[in-house]
Formats: structure tokens, C-alpha cells, sequence
């Protein structure tokens, strides 16, 4: 059996962006399976009193010039050519990550990760705006009015609620997380951690 990265992922965070578009060169090594599982980022810093890092380090000289640095770097390093800052950063990603969940559940899960990692994190656009949401997800070849309003039941609601709760008591407190079994990797730096214990654990 083929070893499983489990991902705790919201579209606003833009590492989740990059971690997931540096991935499948990992997968395709190690024949490991990608799990999305959607949190809400907003949720796991209220409940772990975690702090975005443009907040947490804008006190400290030089360190957001050092971190936009190495997103430079990162983005160089994985030719991520597409990736741009969005303008209205940060974007509150709670319908949209409910939105997953409800694409999930109607099998249009890997269309709709890739509107909007690609809405966000290249096209710049305010996907919070319920409006200019919809279009983006009618765009990509989805029904928006039968995605938004499942994205607005209480199983949905729940489901993302539960998901975010369940990650936090795993310890998880930020945003790109990563579990192969048991170990927990957090950061998009991590991923040649996350490689090796993928390789450690099917030999």
C-alpha cells in the first residue's frame, strides 16, 4: 500500500499555494497519495492564538523582507512562474473553503482546488466577494448556485468546523500542514521532510 500525505489546507494561506504546486514531483517519486483536507485557517490561529506571519513579525526589522525573500526563492527554485501576490490579501477564505467542501461531496473537488488556488494566487482576484466567487467558479466549468448553496448547509458548516477542530487537537497551528501517518510537518520548507518519511515508512 502506497504511503498518504494528508495536506490541512486553505486556499488563503499563500504557501498553501506554493506547497501544493511543489508536491507532485514528491508524489510522482515516491508514489505517495495527496489527501486535501480542508480547515479553516482563520479558525485554527483563534483557537491556537497564532497570528498571520505579516502581523506576528511586522515588529521585527527586516524579517518580511526576508520571508517575501524566500518566497521569492521558493517560487524560483519550483518555476512557479504564475504565482503572484494577491492585492486584497488577506482574503477571508470561509465561503470559499466551504465551498470545497461541497465540491467534494459533488466529485468536482480537483476542478475546484484549481480555480481557486488559480483565482487567488495568479489571477488576484477578491474571491470573499460572493459575486466575483461565483463567477470565478461558473468560469471554471462548475455551477455556482448549486456549489454556494451547499456550501451554506449546516452538514457543510459542520464538516469544515469539525475538520478544523479535529486538526487542531493533532497539534496543527498553521497553515501548510502535512501528516504522513502519525508525523507532523508544518511549512512548505518541509517538504524534503516530508519526502524522506515517505520513503522511511514503505521500506
Amino acid at each position: 500500500m502506497s504511503a498518504t500525505i494528508e495536506f490541512i489546507f486553505d486556499f488563503g494561506s499563500p504557501n498553501a499555494y506554493l506547497a501544493y504546486h511543489a508536491l507532485p514531483p514528491i508524489l510522482a517519486r515516491t508514489g505517495a497519495r495527496l489527501i486535501i483536507n480542508p480547515c479553516l485557517l482563520g479558525g485554527i490561529f483563534k483557537a491556537t492564538g497564532n497570528t498571520a506571519p505579516t502581523v506576528a513579525f511586522a515588529p521585527v526589522k527586516g524579517k518580511l523582507d526576508y520571508e517575501m525573500l524566500e518566497i521569492r526563492r521558493f517560487v524560483a527554485k519550483h518555476r512557479l512562474d504564475q504565482f503572484r501576490l494577491n492585492p486584497h490579501f488577506p482574503v477571508n477564505t470561509l465561503m470559499l473553503m466551504r465551498g470545497l467542501v461541497a465540491a467534494r461531496e459533488a466529485g468536482v473537488e480537483a476542478a475546484y482546488l484549481e480555480m481557486g488556488l488559480k483565482g487567488l494566487w495568479e489571477e488576484g482576484l477578491k474571491l470573499d466577494d460572493r459575486e466575483v466567487l461565483a463567477q470565478r467558479i461558473d468560469s471554471a466549468g462548475l455551477n455556482s448556485a448549486s456549489l454556494l448553496a451547499a456550501a451554506q448547509t449546516d452538514r457543510v458548516k459542520l464538516k469544515l468546523a469539525d475538520n478544523t477542530a479535529a486538526a487542531v487537537a493533532r497539534g496543527v497551528f498553521g497553515i501548510p500542514t502535512f501528516f504522513v501517518g502519525e508525523d507532523m510537518f508544518f511549512g512548505k520548507d518541509r517538504l524534503s521532510q516530508v519526502e524522506e518519511a515517505i520513503s522511511a515508512s514503505v521500506a
